[in-house]
């Protein structure tokens, strides 16, 4: 169905919903089905080319949850701790949804006065246990909290990979 048919059916629903619905609809402004046939631009798509793996190459790496995770996995590699794109992406997103500005103000840690920060969650006590040289020591830093998390999920579980949950 084109938009201009969707918004004439439109139009004609709202009329007959007039009709049926008494004077108090009146106030109902209807828009010209040429105004609504318009269609939004269409999104441009990333000029960045997908290596291999699906994912694109880590020198493009930007600001945003993606480079984050892409440069967190090349310190990972050269310090030797497993993890994968996969294991990262999915953790952050159960975590903190990929805000790294997350902060858990209500959990036992909170009421304790450390809470939960950054994309995977780590409190200070740990990031600073696990902290990886070579990245920014901020707990709240996007890179350094993966990178920090990943490493202790890789003494504690052998892997980010292995945690489905809270960890």
């Amino acid at each position: 169905m084109t938009a201009i048919t969707a918004s004439r059916r439109l139009a004609r629903l709202a009329v007959t919903g007039l009709a049926t619905t008494g004077a108090a609809a009146a106030a109902l402004t209807l828009v010209p089905a040429s105004a609504q046939a318009a269609e939004a631009p269409k999104a441009a798509h990333s000029a960045a080319a997908p290596a291999r793996d699906g994912h694109a190459d880590t020198a493009g790496a930007g600001n945003n949850l993606d480079g984050w995770i892409k440069q967190s996995l090349a310190i990972m590699k050269k310090k030797g701790i497993p993890g994968s794109y996969e294991g990262l992406h999915r953790n952050i997103m159960r975590e903190s949804s990929g805000n790294p500005n997350a902060q858990n103000n209500y959990d036992v840690n909170a009421k304790n006065g450390t809470p939960s920060k950054g994309l995977l969650q780590v409190i200070d006590p740990t990031f600073n246990a696990y902290h990886v040289d070579g990245t920014a020591h901020s707990s709240t830093d996007p890179v350094a909290n993966i990178t920090a998390a990943a490493n202790y999920a890789a003494h504690r579980y052998g892997s980010i990979d292995n945690v489905n949950s809270a960890y």
